[in-house]
């Protein structure tokens, strides 16, 4: 049997106390109608699983005992996308879900020359990571920045394979083919895609052309083709 999985990301210590957060305390002492003695799994979004015991009932500071853990390691290769925002935002937190569910490492909403729509609520993109973490029965949480604008996300040092998708008809590479790498980050522009400008910037700073396939894409959707190639590759 499943054990309901919650995310809380002070958890740590097996055999020790824990106090849930007021949002875990109330489903499952009011929603799902646990008891003492009743058995959960938390994650701290780090590769950590615990699971506990709920020693006291409370709606609002259940107390539960750290009986076990399980560490899980990262993935060997890292992926980070960095995607602009989009003018419809419920299709960019569509994004978000999937991305989480098929295991990206980090997220970097871009702002770029075409980027129609800037607004971007934190707490509501946060949130729906740790849906999508949890009901894919994972244990690292994406990192999602805050929005960034284009040509300094260009300059992160971080990666060790950069890559840019785009629509313009110049020579470029299939990620299949790309040399071994541990990590990259790959950059995807707005609807209209990224400027001749914008992309001959990313050219000069030794960004790697790449191609998502022959037909053109919306935003949203080559960013799961990016990330899902990424990882299998």
């Amino acid at each position: 049997m499943t054990l309901p999985f919650f995310y809380e990301p002070d958890v740590a210590g097996v055999s020790s106390h824990f106090q849930l957060s007021e949002d875990t305390s109330k489903h499952c002492i009011q929603v799902l109608r646990m008891k003492a003695g009743s058995l959960i799994r938390l994650t701290n979004g780090k590769g950590y699983s615990y699971n506990a015991r709920i020693v006291e009932e409370d709606r609002k500071k259940a107390v539960v005992l750290l009986e076990s853990e399980i560490f899980v390691p990262q993935k060997q290769k890292k992926i980070a996308i960095g995607i602009s925002l989009l003018k419809n935002t419920s299709r960019f937190e569509w994004f978000l879900e999937k991305a989480t569910e098929i295991g990206i490492s980090e997220i970097i909403p871009l702002l770029c020359e075409r980027t129609e729509h800037t607004r971007f609520r934190a707490d509501r993109m946060q949130h729906i990571l740790v849906s999508a973490m949890l009901q894919s029965q994972q244990l690292w949480l994406p990192v999602l920045r805050e929005p960034i604008a284009y040509k300094t996300a260009l300059s992160r040092p971080d990666y060790q394979l950069k890559l840019l998708a785009h629509c313009e008809e110049d020579s470029k590479n299939n990620i299949g083919e790309l040399p071994p790498f541990s990590d990259a980050l790959i950059m995807i522009g707005p609807e209209g895609d990224f400027s001749p400008a914008e992309i001959q910037t990313a050219l000069d700073l030794k960004f790697i052309p790449v191609t998502l396939g022959q037909t053109r894409l919306r935003t949203e959707t080559a960013g799961m083709v990016a990330a899902t190639l990424l990882i299998n590759s």
